[in-house]
């Protein structure tokens, strides 16, 4: 979205020789103008949003992301607009090579920016760039077009400012609402950031070549057409071959071949292979390039997760996420289970998970057991609205890297966990990895203490992971680690879950706080020490 001048900024009327159209074709010019306005406002806008969502699944601190590339793009438009006061003289063909360059970066920037990430580790270098540039043209429309609306009729510098600034702010608003609910889902970043951009070149050529056309000397609308033209070429044959290179640049990012991909308006969901030339039977799931589990050592994870909050063998289980159905697989192990609720934020994955025949066979098809009900809804707001109580909790979500997960770590989440519990019951809570981001895991346990639980930490080795870690909690007592009498499981026996609760000195508890909504210190700490790795 394009900044607004003030009217004391707005350009001067044209001088009384210049002639005035008639009324009707007033009218009609000065609709063309502001439905530019509005057209180029949405591009803008859509511009800002693509690069803070491909930020946000790239990097995941969306915060961090929409501050980054909001602060430098609006910086950027108000030296913009100061840059176009010298072309107001050339108002027409200045805005109209604008919208051109600006077509060409716009349309282009997903696809550098995802290439930048994928082959050059320079994502933020790249990011910066490129909204320093598009922040400068976006900046210099609206002066321009000021000028256009000005010389098609006089009219009071307040009443121009009035009329471009509700174009432009309307047009900011269709902008905001289509990439979420429209290009997203339809085309992806890539795809709808190209046509955007060639939105952009035939709309800003279609002003300047219909309204203005006898301003402009026959070398300028010959050039422009050309350059309007092998712009939208370049745009729309990019969109044709858009699919093979992001499957390149997502391949690049995995060790192993990619055979599963999609991009939900959650995450993006991938799944590799190992070569059957490494001598290795390995598939990986990824969510936002953030690995989930592999087949290889996934049993090791799911069983110290689930088991020892199993012990007491209850009626009724809520998983929290999990919607690869693999913690679900180890709850159905136990007769006693009666219903399992689990409520996961994506149905993509679980959809996978009940369709997939990879993912059915690791899950032993544990999704379409009787016993199960699956809610697609954020776990947050969920427990807000439930009213069940649950003998056994399960809480299997993503590691708190990004601002939509950090609030499932905070004091408020653990509070409205404590409602979903029935008396006597029992917690368990994936914690991440007390190895390599130790004041993470503790906020947890501090977070969970704030919040009336009683916890007990305990890691395992999850050779794909690493060290990890879990808290088993209670209201009522601080559980002890133990498994149900005659279960027999892979990595688990009762004498390595004792030891799973000890800690090694240099990774004993450190002091931390908590993290809540409203300070969500665990962000700060997942932000300081997985950098490193």
């Amino acid at each position: 979205m394009a900044e607004p001048v003030t009217a004391a900024e707005a350009p001067e009327r044209p001088p009384d020789d210049v002639p005035q159209a008639s009324s009707t074709r007033q009218r009609l010019a000065r609709t063309a103008v502001l439905f530019a306005a509005f057209v180029c406002a949405a591009c803008g806008l859509v511009y800002e949003l693509a690069l803070v969502a491909l930020g946000s699944y790239l990097i995941g601190d969306t915060i961090g992301q929409a501050s980054l590339v909001l602060s430098i793009m609006v910086f950027a438009m108000g030296v913009g607009a100061l840059a176009a006061k010298p072309f107001q003289r050339w108002a027409e063909a200045a805005f109209a090579g604008v919208e051109i360059a600006l077509a060409l970066l716009g349309g282009l920037s997903v696809l550098l920016l995802y290439g930048a990430f994928a082959w050059l580790s320079l994502y933020t270098p790249a990011l910066i760039v490129i909204a320093v540039l598009l922040g400068l043209l976006i900046g210099a429309e609206i002066p321009l077009l000021m000028v256009l609306l000005q010389r098609i009729r006089r009219q009071d510098a307040g009443s121009a400012v009035a009329d471009i600034s509700a174009a432009d702010y309307i047009g900011a608003l269709l902008g905001g609402l289509s990439f979420p609910f429209l290009l997203l889902p339809m085309f992806g970043q890539i795809r709808g950031a190209l046509l955007v951009g060639a939105l952009n070149a035939v709309v800003g050529l279609g002003l300047v070549l219909t309204v203005f056309r006898g301003r402009l000397g026959r070398f300028a609308r010959y050039g422009l057409t050309v350059a309007a033209m092998a712009v939208t070429g370049v745009l729309m044959l990019t969109f044709v071959f858009a699919g093979r290179y992001e499957y390149a640049a997502r391949q690049a990012l995995y060790a192993d071949p990619v055979i599963h991909a999609e991009r939900t308006p959650y995450q993006e969901i991938v799944i590799t292979e190992s070569s059957p030339l490494t001598g290795s039977d390995d598939t990986r799931l990824y969510l936002n390039g953030d690995l989930q589990f592999s087949s290889v050592d996934e049993y090791r994870y799911h069983e110290a997760l689930v088991h020892p909050a199993m012990a007491a063998r209850p009626g009724s289980v809520l998983i929290l996420g999990g919607g690869d159905g693999l913690a679900l697989r180890e709850v159905l192990r136990y007769d006693s289970v009666e219903r399992v609720r689990l409520v996961e934020l994506d149905p993509a994955v679980v959809s996978l998970a009940r369709s997939d025949a990879w993912m059915t066979s690791l899950n032993d098809d544990a999704l379409a057991d009787d016993r199960v009900r699956v809610t697609t809804a954020d776990a947050f707001q969920w427990l807000r609205d439930n009213a069940e109580r649950f003998d056994t909790v399960i809480v299997d979500m993503p590691d708190p890297d990004s601002t939509p997960t950090a609030k499932l770590y905070s004091v408020e989440f653990y509070t409205l966990l404590r409602h979903a519990l029935a008396p006597g019951g029992t917690v368990a809570v994936q914690s991440g990895s007390p190895y390599f981001a130790p004041k993470s895991y503790w906020s947890i346990a501090v977070s969970m203490a704030e919040a009336g639980w009683r916890s007990r930490p305990y890691h395992v080795s999850v050779p794909s992971f690493g060290d990890w870690g879990f808290h088993l909690a209670a209201v009522d007592r601080r559980p002890r680690l133990r498994l149900a009498d005659g279960l027999r499981l892979r990595s688990l026996d009762t004498a390595t879950l004792r030891a799973a609760g000890v800690f090694p000195v240099d990774r004993r508890q450190v002091d931390v706080l908590p993290s809540t909504l409203m300070r969500p210190r665990i962000l700060e700490y997942a932000g300081e020490e997985w950098v490193t790795y």
